[in-house]
């Protein structure tokens, strides 16, 4: 089965990917993965990568195609697959659409409330980068980190203003791809705002 993720910062995709990977034995493959992947590997695309991203420039689409291909042509893939962070282009689908048939684009819809939630109660130590949220996963003392007794602070990119910002920017990028896939019939929306085991449960349903 081979399957896209889409969804806004804070829906989950990575938690999700992390148990359907195993639910349906297919990799779930990250362009963030691929690149650190490839710079670790220090292969060709790798060192391209490395310079671009040290100049602060954006990866081009032919560079992201080129590794998303590469890795498709494994052997863990042959049965299917989990493309998270790709396409993110209308260029990347249509370069997708070439080398391989998707079967569902999972589209994973949660609320801005629910994002702003999930995404501005995130705290972190930062020395050791181990993360908390004031809701979900709280540290025993409020604002201090469990073993190291450090003050917990809140990034930058999760603070209100920088999420809606994300926000934006997503829905902007993804609005024309979901239109591409809704086009082709292969659009599934799944409610991201219930737990991640009930939500592979409601995946296995609708794929099945």
């Amino acid at each position: 089965m081979n399957l896209i993720f889409l969804g806004p910062p804070g829906a989950g995709k990575g938690t999700i990917s992390a148990i359907a990977k195993d639910v349906f034995s297919i990799p779930h493959i990250s362009t963030g993965d691929l690149f650190r992947a490839n710079i670790k590997n220090e292969t060709e695309l790798g060192k391209k990568v490395k310079e671009i991203l040290a100049s602060g420039n954006l990866v081009p689409d032919e560079i992201t195609i080129e590794m998303v291909r590469l890795r498709l042509g494994e052997e863990d893939a042959e049965k299917g697959y989990i493309l998270d962070g790709f396409p993110r282009t209308i260029a990347q689908a249509d370069a997708l659409a070439s080398m391989s048939k998707v079967d569902y684009v999972v589209n994973f819809c949660l609320d801005r409330d629910t994002i702003l939630k999930r995404l501005s109660g995130r705290r972190v130590c930062k020395s050791t980068g181990r993360t908390y949220h004031i809701l979900y996963n709280p540290p025993k003392v409020e604002g201090i980190d469990d073993e190291t007794g450090e003050e917990l602070i809140q990034r930058d990119d999760d603070k209100p203003e920088a999420i809606l910002n994300r926000l934006d920017v997503y829905e902007k990028s993804t609005a024309p791809l979901i239109d591409y896939y809704k086009n082709k019939g292969l659009i599934v929306d799944i409610d991201a705002s219930l737990s991640p085991e009930d939500i592979v449960e409601n995946l296995k349903k609708v794929l099945r």
